[in-house]
């Protein structure tokens, strides 16, 4: 039987706020599953690649459809519990005049992973976030992957998401710093690194990364494109045109994509086609709204990108 990947962290509702709108001027909310742990675990699922969940759901109606939702894709939900007096936890979605998605977590249940929960065993390979080290008991579950994983030789993915508020963001700096240390892949946004390190653009992003210099690193810079840092090499893709929709976990589909690129190479090196392969997830999850039901399956992905040659 194949190894699952392993996704640690929160699984939540989105509310999102329809296009053309926002916070302060709509008037309804979508209300979508979510998370970004989450939304990769469905991604990978649905690229043919097994994965497992690792998350806290809160005992209600909110929590009852997470677990449903999650089932239903194929995904192992042996190792979700659910909270009988914590509510599921909820983020507020809207984009930007740019397109740009922006977010805003209000944490209950996922916060209660804990360290016990953390055996790792047959395992391809774990993919965490910066949310989930934003909180205790979550940080310390987290960091016993991170140290479990490293001594056994298990692939670590850091899905750098930053969210203001969470947590100072000295305190988070440091958290996340250990994550970028560990990661076999990193992956973060310009937006990540502005709030990191006050980066601009995608060299400036790569530029912080070469001070800490993980082995392969991704960055996306929303409907700006992307860069593969390898190395010390570096490749660019821009983005695919598409009738985009919403951009609630686009992100998270490029996630989902380059990590079953980087599967099949065993987890050794990165190349402009797993780049492109991954820019191609993202850009099919823009065409559907919320972040779970446009994340694209393996043939689609291929017949996208057999369109988009030449």
């Amino acid at each position: 039987m194949t190894k699952p990947v392993v996704a640690i962290g929160e699984c939540l509702i989105d509310l999102i706020a329809p296009q053309g709108s926002d916070l302060i001027s709509g008037n309804t909310l979508a209300i979508r599953e979510g998370g970004a742990p989450a939304n990769v675990a469905v991604g990978l699922a649905r690229l043919g690649v097994p994965v497992q969940m690792r998350t806290v759901l809160g005992d209600d109606p909110f929590g009852q459809r997470l677990h449903a939702r999650l089932g239903a894709e194929g995904i192992d939900i042996s190792h979700v519990r659910i909270a009988a007096d914590t509510p599921t936890t909820i983020a507020l979605a809207w984009a930007d005049e740019a397109g740009d998605g922006h977010f805003r977590l209000h944490r209950h249940a996922d916060r209660l992973l804990s360290p016990d929960e953390m055996n790792l065993h047959d395992v391809e390979a774990v993919v965490f976030g910066s949310v989930a080290m934003s909180a205790s008991p979550s940080v310390d579950a987290v960091l016993t992957a991170i140290r479990h994983a490293s001594d056994v030789g298990i692939p670590l993915v850091f899905d750098v998401n930053v969210r203001p508020g969470l947590l100072p963001m000295d305190e988070l700096r440091m958290l996340i710093m250990v994550g970028l240390a560990a990661g076999t892949v990193v992956k973060l946004s310009v937006d990540d690194a502005r709030h990191l390190w006050g980066a601009t653009s995608l060299d400036d992003a790569a530029d912080a990364l070469d001070r800490i210099d993980p082995p392969v690193a991704v960055i996306t810079d929303g409907a700006r494109g992307a860069l593969l840092r390898v190395g010390g090499e570096r490749i660019r893709q821009d983005v695919f045109p598409v009738n985009a929709v919403e951009p609630t976990g686009a992100g998270d589909a490029f996630t989902a994509g380059f990590i079953s690129r980087m599967i099949a190479r065993n987890w050794q090196g990165a190349d402009g086609d797993d780049l492109r392969f991954a820019m191609a997830c993202g850009a099919l999850a823009t065409t559907m709204p919320g972040a779970m039901d446009g994340l694209p399956t393996r043939d689609q992905v291929t017949e996208f990108l057999h369109a988009h040659t030449g």
